[in-house]
């Protein structure tokens, strides 16, 4: 089975701010699809008119969470299946062809695509990231969660899985990564305070020596040389800023209410 442009009765969601780079060459790779939607807000780089003279749709939306932003975009889809990608993502044409089969006749209502992760140029196989496969295609009755990080597909029941992979390439430089984990580990904390979590010193001494130890070593990320090792130190910080924003704002909770004081 082959695909030619617009053939795929899907509709496409793509969620960008400031995505000028990426932005139509990741249009290129779904142009089998019937339908491509972009969301976004605020650019203030020409994201919104790259993406209308490269053939999507483009969808303004206030942000709050990036889910909130892809169901805006499912609100507007012409078509029953979703697929969600990145800017940062590439598809493929066998991707196509085999989400077509699966349209026609699908076993369940989402599927897990796995995903190939790139790091500065390098491919990263081990420490945990060769087993990324985030739900990307699902029903269009499907919604996101409200979480502002790790926000999910909710789905009820089974889910398939895609043989074909996206190309990910999340950071192109080290000062990317840094603004990243700034906004995500505040984002993080945010979420956890809201849902009523608090944490001791604790857990920003122990935490993030026990991440490095699971994906250097546990998961193999020796294996893939000085990326791997970087990655690992990457992301044990990335732990320390999330549960040490949690503490602080726990802590922030109760200077402003201390013992005996009343709220008005």
């Amino acid at each position: 089975m082959t695909v030619s442009p617009g053939s795929v009765p899907v509709t496409v969601v793509i969620a960008a701010r400031n995505e000028a780079a990426n932005i139509v060459a990741c249009i290129d790779t779904v142009r089998w699809a019937q339908e491509i939607l972009v969301v976004e807000n605020d650019s203030t780089d020409g994201t919104a008119d790259l993406a209308l003279r490269a053939g999507a749709q483009v969808v303004p939306n206030p942000f709050v969470t990036i889910g909130g932003q892809r169901n805006a975009a499912i609100e507007r889809a012409t078509h029953d299946w979703i697929l969600v990608i990145d800017a940062d993502e590439r598809s493929s044409k066998e991707m196509g062809e085999e989400i077509q089969r699966w349209i026609a006749s699908p076993p369940h209502d989402a599927c897990r695509i796995p995903r190939r992760n790139f790091f500065l140029g390098r491919e990263v196989r081990y420490g945990g990231w060769e087993s990324d496969k985030p739900v990307r295609l699902f029903r269009s009755s499907l919604r996101y969660d409200r979480s502002r990080v790790h926000e999910h597909v909710q789905v009820t029941g089974e889910t398939g899985e895609l043989r074909a992979h996206l190309l990910h390439a999340p950071y192109a430089s080290m000062d990317q990564y840094f603004e990243k984990l700034d906004r995500y580990s505040r984002w993080w904390a945010e979420d956890r305070r809201d849902k009523g979590k608090r944490v001791g010193a604790g857990a920003v001494v122990l935490r993030p020596p026990f991440r490095f130890l699971t994906m250097y070593v546990i998961r193999g990320g020796f294996r893939d040389g000085a990326a791997g090792a970087v990655l690992a130190c990457m992301a044990a910080t990335s732990v320390m800023a999330k549960y040490a924003r949690l503490w602080a704002l726990g802590d922030d909770t109760a200077r402003r209410n201390p013992p005996g004081s009343s709220r008005t």
